[in-house]
């Protein structure tokens, strides 16, 4: 089916990224991929030609474009590649839009240029040893000290930190007995503030490319300048683009699932089993019409919340539903694309084999599946 969600300005930014992919990455992209990281300069390179900054205001060096699709045809070129770029997706889906909505006038100045310019690359730390995706179980806590909060704690499952020269923490700077919501902060934290501690790197099942660390705070003198938006308010702010954020791994969902089936498709074809093409059984051709169907439905309510979500009326409900439909989608389909393979689908060198190990926390973070449940059944009155 013909898709309509993107415009001229689009498909011209999709092919810059589909041009950088293939110039800066991809002949280097196994070496990244055997260290486990991308290099810092990467995101510098993006920088430069306009990729990271699209949403920055314009007087700051970036595009002016608050348009989300931007960020769509980012990720949708990486699966394309076949390619993860460290926490990119994070830092441009999830935490620079904290730094356009809530920074304040010197907050601004000081640090949308950087974001603009990949100068600046960031990470959001809310997740705990502990307490999971429990947000008002937060321990973390910072202590107002004349011009400075001294914050102290420890966060767990950080995308991007290693290399993140900005930090968003989530701290209790307060304290409701009847609200455990309540009295959480946003506090900027820098690299190299005395007392902040990136540990070690966390060595997961997929996305080996994208960087995961622990993060620690002993003491560290935070200035009151770095609150980002009102204190107290974190809960609040960490809702209004929480819809944003779930969408973000539908994208990734989706545009992986349409790599796993083109993968196959290729696959079967040139695969002979019993002196006869793959694809020539009809197991194969039944399985890979229904994968492709289901793609098809995902990217439909996909695109269609990515419309709502540009229009100012994607809700919470509906944003979980996408999140749900298409990594459960996601998870079907690249399971029996890597059947098709066969044993060579288990071999890590081979794509569908990563995109495998890749597919398998998209229905954990940003919300687990049964979370989303538990939302969309309120939504419905239950």
């Amino acid at each position: 089916m013909r898709r309509t969600l993107f415009e001229q300005d689009h498909q011209d930014f999709r092919l810059l990224v589909r041009d950088f992919i293939a110039r800066e990455v991809l002949p280097v992209y196994e070496d990244w991929r055997r260290a486990g990281l991308v290099p810092r300069d990467l995101f510098t390179s993006m920088g430069k030609l306009g990729i990271l900054g699209t949403a920055v205001p314009e007087e700051y060096g970036g595009g002016g474009q608050e348009d989300y699709r931007f960020n769509v045809v980012i990720q949708e070129e990486c699966a394309r590649a076949g390619v993860t770029l460290g926490g990119l997706r994070t830092h441009l889906d999830v935490v620079v839009p904290y730094f356009t909505g809530l920074a304040d006038a010197g907050q601004r100045a000081r640090w949308l240029p950087g974001l603009a310019s990949g100068e600046l690359y960031t990470a959001i730390a809310m997740s705990e040893p502990g307490t999971g995706s429990d947000l008002a179980g937060v321990t973390t806590r910072a202590v107002r000290d004349g011009d400075h909060w001294v914050l102290d704690g420890a966060k767990t499952f950080i995308t991007g930190g290693h290399h993140a020269d900005l930090v968003i923490v989530v701290a209790r700077t307060g304290a409701d007995p009847a609200d455990r919501r309540a009295g959480l902060s946003l506090l900027v934290v820098e690299k190299g503030m005395p007392g902040f501690t990136v540990g070690r790197k966390l060595e997961k099942i997929g996305l080996t490319v994208q960087d995961t660390v622990e993060l620690a705070f002993d003491a560290v003198r935070v200035p009151a300048a770095n609150l980002l938006g009102e204190e107290g308010a974190a809960f609040t702010h960490l809702g209004r683009n929480l819809a944003q954020e779930r969408l973000a791994i539908a994208v990734g969902a989706v545009a992986q699932t349409r790599a796993a089936i083109d993968l196959t498709v290729s696959y079967v074809r040139d695969r002979e089993i019993f002196g006869k093409a793959l694809s020539s059984f009809q197991n194969t051709k039944f399985e890979l019409a229904a994968m492709a169907t289901e793609a098809e439905a995902a990217q439909t309510l996909l695109d269609a919340a990515i419309t709502a979500l540009v229009d100012g009326e994607l809700s919470p409900a509906d944003a979980a539903k996408t999140k749900l439909f298409c990594t459960e989608t996601q998870g079907r389909v690249v399971d029996r694309c890597l059947q098709l393979h066969g044993g060579y689908g288990y071999i890590l060198e081979s794509p569908i084999a990563r995109l495998y190990a890749d597919a398998r926390v998209t229905r954990i973070y940003g919300g687990t599946s049964e979370v989303l449940k538990t939302i969309i059944s309120k939504s419905l009155g239950l």
